[in-house]
């Protein structure tokens, strides 16, 4: 099956500017992952815990449905990242690369704001009801369409959502960089190693924070990784503009020196 090439190539992943970006965003997954906990005793920034309650609860349809539901808000975000991003450029268009991060954004402040005015029923104090399972679905669209986002953009090299692969990623590199290959895969695993890193550390941390402020801000507690991930998405908005901006001037310069050398 062939791809479009990725929004950032693969050496620019690794760069300075774009590794701040992906360990932001995943904080405010981790953020995200955690308020969800304190809110209503569930996880959602991946799908695992949620698809094995689709099995366990095999006995209580309602229930398995309602789960359902909210795997499926997962898949509609990441489908709505390629429609911005991909499906763009299918159609021989410009990408937008920075909207479905900040549309996560305005998905989180929504729920915050929705929270706050009692649409999830109280913070904390409720298990497996509507309102839980409107808040998962919420952000379960929003967490599919960052993954989604950050993904399509680097080529499927950095996911944000999630630790499982992730940490995965971070132990075959750590094993291949302890290893006597060619010294450029050796560097390779290293950088893997410091970029897997560090996003293990930013999703701890983001659950750290989220889980301290939680009690006290309560739904509020989702404007920290709206603001988080909003910042973000100006970031590589940013870069890529530039990049884009550098890559035409590239294109043109031979261009100019022949008209230069004509005039």
């Amino acid at each position: 099956m062939a791809h479009l090439p990725p929004l950032l190539p693969a050496e620019s992943v690794h760069d300075r500017r774009h590794v701040t970006i992906w360990v932001a965003l995943t904080f405010a997954a981790g953020a995200v992952n955690a308020a969800a906990l304190a809110a209503c005793q569930a996880f959602v920034t991946h799908v695992t815990g949620t698809l094995t309650r689709i099995g366990a609860d095999f006995e209580q349809p309602t229930l398995l449905l309602e789960y359902v539901v909210v795997v499926v808000c997962f898949v509609l975000g990441a489908m709505t990242s390629v429609f911005l991003l991909d499906g763009r450029r299918l159609r021989h268009r410009q990408p937008w690369p920075a909207a479905p991060l900040v549309l996560v954004s305005l998905v989180q402040a929504g729920a915050a704001s929705a929270g706050l005015a009692g649409l999830f029923g109280p913070f904390g104090t409720t298990v497996e009801t509507l309102g839980d399972f409107a808040l998962l679905s919420v952000l379960g669209f929003a967490m599919g369409l960052q993954n989604a986002a950050v993904a399509s953009t680097t080529g499927m090299i950095v996911r944000t959502t999630h630790m499982t692969g992730p940490l995965t990623d971070f132990s075959i590199a750590l094993a291949t960089s302890m290893s006597h290959g060619p010294a450029t895969l050796v560097e390779g695993a290293r950088r893997s190693v410091r970029l897997r890193g560090a996003k293990i550390l930013a999703f701890v941390s983001g659950a750290l924070v989220a889980s301290a402020i939680a009690p006290h801000l309560g739904y509020a507690t989702f404007f920290l990784p709206a603001a988080i991930t909003l910042v973000a998405a100006i970031r590589l908005y940013a870069s890529l503009r530039g990049q884009r901006l550098a890559s035409t001037s590239t294109d043109l310069a031979p261009r100019d020196a022949v008209t230069a050398s004509r005039s």
